[in-house]
């Protein structure tokens, strides 16, 4: 992962004195996150035009960014968090993030779904489960574990405090445990134990850092 933060930083850093070959690198490596980020806030028929007005405004406002790698996925989160909100209040719905979890659980689900979530909490399926969780949580969860910022930037693209952050994370995905966990045993599958676990590793890791 730090390999990786130094690829992006480089190539973040080159964009902008105007290679367009670097631009292309930072937008491979960060928008599929930035892209289930914005899936979560408006939903999925409107995911992929929100987040092209954020990368839009991204690529203008790219020569007045300072920072690293981090704080770069936490400025385009940020900017992509306020574009999906414009487009919410402009169509008067509210985020779809939330809502209830009881439709997912009784639902069977069969043995791959718990993998799916512990392989890549990035995956349209997974996304979905979080989707399940309260707005705070839902956020906290995606910010922390599907974009990769740490608390204390994830508190920046949410205005908390980190200790808030990392508390809804720690409270999302151990209800997303619980969901994984129900799902799986509506289907009668035997990866819910394995999947609860696996999420508990994440909530662990989530809590270490800033």
């Amino acid at each position: 992962m730090q390999g990786d933060d130094a690829e992006l930083t480089v190539a973040v850093r080159a964009a902008q004195g105007g290679d367009e070959t670097a631009f292309r690198t930072v937008y491979r490596s960060v928008h599929p996150r930035l892209l289930g980020y914005v899936r979560t806030l408006v939903g999925e028929a409107d995911a992929e035009d929100v987040t092209s007005e954020a990368w839009l405004q991204i690529a203008r406002d790219l020569e007045r960014f300072t920072g690293d790698a981090d704080r770069f996925r936490g400025w385009a989160a940020r900017i992509a968090r306020n574009r999906a909100l414009d487009h919410i209040r402009m169509r008067g719905r509210r985020p779809a993030i939330g809502g209830d979890e009881s439709e997912l659980a009784a639902r069977p689900a069969d043995a791959d779904t718990a993998g799916e979530a512990l392989e890549a909490l990035g995956t349209g399926r997974t996304l979905a489960l979080i989707a399940q969780l309260p707005q705070d949580q839902a956020e906290a969860v995606v910010l922390r574990v599907v974009v990769g910022l740490d608390a204390k930037s994830a508190a920046g693209v949410l205005g908390k405090r980190p200790g808030a952050v990392r508390t809804a994370a720690h409270r999302g995905l151990r209800r997303l445990a619980e969901i994984v966990t129900a799902g799986a045993a509506a289907g009668g599958g035997a990866g819910g134990a394995n999947a609860s676990a696996g999420v508990t590793q994440l909530r662990a890791r989530t809590q270490k850092d800033m």
